[in-house]
């Protein structure tokens, strides 16, 4: 089963508000999770305040090869959490 680490997106029309997420790579974007390991508000005016993260439970994931999808993988670069290759 290969995992990715993606975003689910939650909110309304225009106010889109997501969690980040591990999920097996078959399923849907906003489907079945294995596990919730953040969240990211794009549109709070603090930019301390838009991305939450749990980095242990993200470093674990990618440890045992999940893969971040590409705006999962910006969000942890600006974060201080670099995924292993």
């Amino acid at each position: 089963m290969a995992v990715k680490l993606r975003l689910k997106r939650f909110g309304r029309t225009h106010r889109p508000y997501f969690r980040i997420t591990a999920v097996d790579s078959r399923d849907k974007r906003d489907g079945r999770v294995l596990e919730e390991v953040g969240t990211y508000d794009p549109d709070n005016k603090e930019s301390s305040r838009q991305v939450s993260l749990n980095a242990d439970r993200i470093r674990y994931w990618l440890s045992v090869g999940a893969r971040p999808t590409e705006t999962v993988q910006n969000l942890l670069k600006r974060n201080g959490i670099a995924p292993s290759k």
